[in-house]
């Protein structure tokens, strides 16, 4: 943990809560422009990059799903090389995905696609495209009315629905259409089999070849750490946000809670600041303020929900069990959603270039089955679904790390929109308070859109009057067509 601020105070302190993307790029912003305050970034856990991060085990690395660095914002864009400069390397994308016990390449091919679903059932998903082009559903509230319009019955069945149900845990008519909007909808039929043939695209995050820091994506927040502190500013390590103070439409302080490495609260201190920029999960954040908000706020707060994720890391004891960067896997024969082969994003995030490094994401909720699952029967449960899926044999396992991400997407349901308005609307009414990122702003926001909106948190402190909220509002920006949970993405910024 660095040392607190000792000196004389300064004229201005600038509190934010976590230490991920968005509060990391908070604290390296307010520097960069010269912002007359020293930010003091709380962190409740150990590392830094949140859902980003990089963890490791005996010397190998691995994310918390993959994340690809890619942007069409130029800002972001510009302090990912900025921080990085020559340790972002360039990594040529393949994924497929596996369904009905066939490989489908992802970009679409032509002809691999026509071959795995045969030229049957390929003329019954164009009929079924073309009769709902003609006659598309009146409604679109849902998930599965807003792909069945763009795609067909036929498509969705296939290559949707069972892949939502996977990642979400619900029928994807319980998935509000936003999703769809806001990841998928810049591509279409029409689109994805032209590319298909053409070899061209226009859908920027199905390019052939991204940007990857070289020790994964925890090295960037690592750089930006470091370059933080170096700068005056603070990064305080297991210091957990508990209470949020104000004084009606002003925050004065937060109340924190200090762990010690093995797990135990040593301390409990009060922090004041002048503006405060927060990125912990927006329920909580609700629940944390004394006073606490108005009981509509409070009560749309109850309403938010979120699915949890867990990752099963395998060392194999051969390298390249398969080439590609990550597989989609559709299958409901198996709990696992998509499977990382990290060796396939960087050589370096392995200690031995002999030995392959996999990661088994689950999708999940706190207290269900597969949460609760010991992680020895975890690491059997991650080693058999590998062989079944015929991707590598359980003996070759020789050594396993399990982590598990609470609140790592929150959850479009049929009443989050609803109550992101009352819960935003009364956060705009606090004075010298901004909440970013994807999970202070409740938005399934990639990397850099998380990144945006806490620049903007930034510069507003400095007297610009950009709306946090409106940060990838706009319907311009968009994901891989397959329903991935980040499906993080793909996350990163993806």
């Amino acid at each position: 943990m660095n040392e607190p601020f000792t000196g004389d105070r300064p004229a201005s302190r600038t509190i934010i809560i976590g230490a991920g993307p968005a509060g990391l790029t908070a604290a390296y912003e307010l520097q960069k422009i010269g912002a007359p305050t020293i930010p003091v970034v709380l962190e409740a856990s150990d590392m830094v990059g949140g859902i980003s991060r990089t963890e490791q085990k005996n010397g190998n690395r691995f994310d918390i799903g993959g994340h690809r660095f890619f942007t069409k914002v130029p800002e972001v864009e510009a302090m990912w090389h900025e921080v990085m400069q020559d340790d972002f390397i360039e990594v040529d994308r393949l994924s497929r995905i596996f369904y009905r016990d066939k490989f489908f390449s992802y970009p679409l091919k032509l002809f691999n696609a026509l071959r795995n679903i045969g030229l049957v059932e390929a003329v019954r998903i164009l009929l079924s495209y073309i009769r709902w082009r003609v006659r598309p559903s009146k409604q679109e509230d849902t998930f599965e009315q807003w792909v069945t319009n763009r795609f067909g019955r036929r498509l969705y069945m296939h290559f949707f629905q069972s892949y939502t149900r996977k990642v979400w845990g619900v029928d994807p008519s319980e998935i509000r259409s936003d999703w769809a909007a806001q990841r998928i909808q810049n591509l279409s039929l029409p689109k994805a089999v032209w590319n298909a043939i053409s070899g061209a695209n226009d859908t920027k995050t199905l390019i052939e070849r991204f940007q990857y820091p070289r020790l994964g994506p925890g090295m960037m927040w690592e750089f930006v750490r470091d370059r933080v502190r170096a700068a005056g500013g603070e990064v305080q390590m297991r210091r957990e946000v508990t209470r949020i103070k104000r004084s009606d439409t002003r925050v004065t302080s937060v109340e924190t809670r200090t762990w010690s490495e093995d797990g135990k609260a040593v301390e409990t201190s009060v922090i004041e600041g002048d503006d405060f920029i927060n990125s912990m999960p927006l329920r909580d954040l609700i629940f944390a303020f004394d006073p606490p908000p108005p009981p509509d706020v409070v009560a749309a707060a109850e309403k938010l929900r979120y699915r949890d994720f867990l990752i099963v890391t395998l060392c194999l004891d051969h390298p390249d069990p398969f080439p590609d960067n990550w597989i989609y896997i559709h299958s409901p024969d198996v709990n696992v959603a998509r499977i990382q082969n990290f060796r396939a994003w960087s050589p370096d995030m392995l200690a031995d270039p002999n030995t392959s490094s996999i990661g088994m994401e689950y999708f999940c909720n706190q207290g269900d089955a597969l949460w609760e699952m010991d992680e020895t029967a975890l690491r059997d449960l991650a080693a058999k679904e590998l062989e079944a899926l015929g991707l590598a044999k359980a003996e070759a396992v020789t050594d396993f790390a399990i982590v598990r991400q609470l609140k790592a997407y929150p959850v479009y349901d049929s009443d989050y929109r609803e109550a992101l308005e009352i819960i935003s609307a009364w956060l705009k009414t606090l004075e010298n308070f901004q909440t970013v990122g994807r999970a202070g702003l409740h938005r399934y926001n990639n990397q850099d859109h998380s990144m945006l909106s806490a620049m903007y948190a930034a510069r507003n402190i400095m007297g610009a009057r950009h709306d946090v909220w409106e940060v990838n509002t706009e319907r311009s920006y968009h994901e891989d067509f397959e329903v991935e949970k980040d499906a993080q993405r793909d996350i990163a910024a993806e």
